[in-house]
């Protein structure tokens, strides 16, 4: 199940024009996210609020003409409203010295002058204007939960030695959070999103699961034995292979991206 939005909110196969380029739109997100994160990190944000800073940032610009307003002056905004959020509440001074530092590279943090309460107020400004835009739903469900609870999963059904040497569970996580470069958070589920990096992880180190092949079925629509307390259940009942296969093309759409962007 695909969530909708307006225009090219989403990114997915029109992030390309006719010609197979990259549209400038899409470039523009990819680098302000790759902000985001980077910035994210540095401010010692947990992966959560982080996903959630790009989600806010990607769904505002569903509504916003990307020309209306400065993209990273919304990406600041975002990372402040995150924090509030997500309950990892992080200072305007220390947002701006992050941001400074990370578009210009070894400069001292800003002193208090009139330009820094100037972007100050800015931030401030638009996180009141997203709030309005968002209709103040900031709050999503990100995959993150449903992944640990995939991969724990799983990790009982596959051989030990198999588990131990092939890294499955960072490699999903890894992709997972770089699908925050895009707007997949966006377009899917986030319950399909978590099966989609378990799949692709598992190709990429070509693990098989064992009870796939005897059951004839997709490892996702198995059901599961219950944990103390639990009930049996199927990791995603509803997902499809083309489902999947969408949120893989779109991941690899944003490696080759990374590639093509400095």
């Amino acid at each position: 199940m695909e969530a909708s939005g307006p225009g090219t909110c989403g990114g997915g196969a029109e992030t390309r024009g006719s010609e197979g380029r990259l549209a400038p739109e899409s470039r523009v997100h990819f680098r302000v996210t790759r902000f985001i994160m980077e910035a994210g990190i540095k401010l010692g944000m947990r992966s959560i609020p982080i996903a959630t800073a790009c989600t806010i940032y990607h769904k505002f610009f569903c509504e916003i003409n990307l020309d209306a307003y400065d993209p990273y002056l919304v990406a600041m905004s975002s990372l402040y409203l995150a924090g509030k959020v997500e309950e990892q509440h992080l200072r305007t001074r220390d947002i701006i010295n992050v941001s400074n530092r990370y578009f210009h590279p070894g400069s001292d943090p800003l002193e208090l002058d009139s330009r820094f309460w100037e972007i100050r107020d800015s931030i401030v400004q638009c996180e009141l204007l997203v709030l309005r835009v968002l209709r103040f739903q900031v709050s999503f469900q990100h995959p993150h939960k449903y992944l640990l609870h995939y991969l724990v999963s799983l990790k009982n059904w596959l051989n030990r030695y198999s588990w131990q040497r092939t890294p499955v569970s960072v490699t999903a996580w890894a992709l997972l959070q770089d699908s925050y470069h895009g707007g997949l958070c966006l377009r899917f589920r986030a319950q399909h999103i978590a099966v989609a990096v378990i799949h692709l992880a598992l190709q990429a180190y070509g693990v098989e699961v064992p009870a796939e092949a005897e059951a004839e079925k997709p490892w996702w629509q198995l059901i599961v034995p219950p944990r103390p307390g639990m009930r049996f259940h199927v990791f995603s009942e509803d997902l499809t292979k083309p489902t999947i296969d969408n949120i893989v093309s779109d991941l690899i759409q944003i490696y080759t991206m990374d590639t093509e962007i400095p």
